[in-house]
C-alpha cells in the first residue's frame, strides 16, 4: 500500500518525504505560501510563492528578510528534488495559489483558501486535476451558502447611499488584504469617494504597484473623512481612534461570518456577507471537479465536510494530528 503525500503534524502540513510545508505559520527550511495572509506566512528559509505574493509578504512582514523568494508563475511546473511543482489561481486574494505537486506519478493538490466566484480584484479560481485533494474547510457546513456576489455588493451599495443620504460617513469593515480592496474598487469605480485607512491603504500601494487600479481612493488622514467620503477599514480597527474621531457614521461589516448573524450585537449596524472563501456547495462541486479519488478536508469545518463529501460518494476523510493513512 502507498502512504498519503501529505502530513499533518505539529498542526503544521508537510509533503512526506520532503521538506516542504504547506502555509506554515513556524519557520521551516522550505515553505509553499499560497497567500499573504497573517496566518498563512511566516519568515522562511526559502518562500514559494507568486509574485504578487511576495511582494506582499514583503509589505507585511517588513523589508528585513530571512530566507530567500522564490517566485512563480502560474502554470509553469518546477522542479523541487523529486517533487514536480505546479501553481494555479484559488481566486482568494491578489496572487492566492493553489498548488499541484507531482512524484511517483501521483498528483497531490492543495487548495489553500479558496474562492470560486469571480472578484474584482484576484486572479479568477482554476480546478487542479488531481489524485488526492487536500481542501480547506472554511464554511464546510451546510448553512454556508453565499448569495451572488453582484447581490451583496449592490446591497452594500444601498447601505452607502443610504448611509450618506442622512448625512452620515459609512464605514465599511472589511480585512485589510483582499476584500478591502474589492469593496475599494467596486465604489471608486461607481464614483464614490473613497478614504483608505492607513493599514489598507498600504495594501493598496502594492496592489496599485502590480497593476490593480483602485480610483477614487485616499489615504484616512488625521482630519478624517470630508462629507459624502466613504472610509473602509480593517474589524480589528473599528474602535481606532481615527474610526472613533468621525462623528455621525454608520458601520457595516462585511464578511461571510454574516450568514451567522452575530455582528449587529459586536456595534456594527449592519453585515453583509461577502466572503472571498468557497461556500459549502462551491467546496462540494469542486472536489467532484478535481477528479481527486481522495479528498481530505483541513481547517475549519473539516469532518462535517468530510462527511457531507462522502454522502456525495467521495472518498472523504478530515486530516488529523499524525495520523498514518493509506493511499489506495
Amino acid at each position: 500500500m502507498r502512504r498519503l503525500p501529505i502530513e499533518l503534524s505539529r498542526g503544521q502540513l508537510k509533503v512526506a518525504r520532503s521538506a516542504l510545508f504547506l502555509d506554515a505559520h513556524r519557520r521551516s527550511e522550505c515553505a509553499f505560501v499560497s497567500h499573504a495572509h497573517g496566518d498563512h506566512i511566516a519568515r522562511h528559509d526559502r518562500t514559494i510563492a507568486t509574485f504578487a505574493t511576495v511582494a506582499l509578504m514583503r509589505h507585511r512582514l517588513g523589508a528585513k528578510e530571512r530566507g530567500e523568494a522564490l517566485p512563480a508563475d502560474y502554470r509553469k511546473p518546477f522542479g523541487l528534488g523529486d517533487l514536480t511543482l505546479e501553481l494555479f489561481p484559488a481566486g482568494h486574494v491578489l496572487g492566492s495559489a493553489q498548488l499541484r505537486v507531482t512524484r511517483d506519478g501521483v498528483a497531490l493538490g492543495y487548495s489553500g483558501d479558496l474562492c470560486l466566484e469571480p472578484t474584482l480584484t484576484a486572479e479568477p479560481a482554476e480546478v487542479v486535476a488531481c489524485d488526492v485533494l487536500v481542501l480547506e474547510s472554511t464554511f464546510g457546513l451546510p448553512r454556508y451558502v453565499f448569495p451572488a456576489k453582484e447581490k451583496v455588493l449592490l446591497d452594500v451599495r444601498r447601505f452607502v447611499d443610504d448611509a450618506l443620504s442622512r448625512g452620515e460617513t459609512p464605514v465599511l469593515l472589511a480585512y485589510a488584504l483582499g476584500k478591502a480592496q474589492e469593496v475599494l474598487k467596486y465604489l471608486g469605480e461607481a464614483g464614490y469617494p473613497c478614504r483608505a485607512h492607513p493599514l489598507v491603504h498600504g495594501v493598496n500601494k502594492v496592489y496599485q504597484a502590480l497593476g490593480v487600479a483602485l480610483p477614487n481612493v485616499s489615504s484616512l488622514g488625521p482630519d478624517g473623512p470630508a462629507r459624502g467620503e466613504v472610509v473602509v477599514a480593517p474589524p480589528h480597527l473599528a474602535r481606532s481612534a481615527p474610526i472613533l474621531r468621525i462623528g455621525a457614521r454608520r458601520v457595516a461589516v462585511l464578511t461571510g461570518w454574516a450568514i451567522d448573524g452575530r455582528f449587529r450585537s459586536r456595534g456594527a449596524d449592519a453585515a453583509f456577507p461577502l466572503s472571498d472563501h468557497a461556500d459549502f456547495p462551491s467546496l462540494l462541486r469542486y472536489a467532484r471537479a478535481t477528479g481527486a479519488s481522495r479528498v481530505l478536508t483541513v481547517h475549519g469545518h473539516a469532518r462535517e465536510l468530510a462527511d457531507a463529501l462522502r454522502r456525495e460518494g467521495i472518498r472523504a476523510q478530515e486530516l488529523v494530528e499524525q495520523e498514518q493513512l493509506e493511499l489506495l
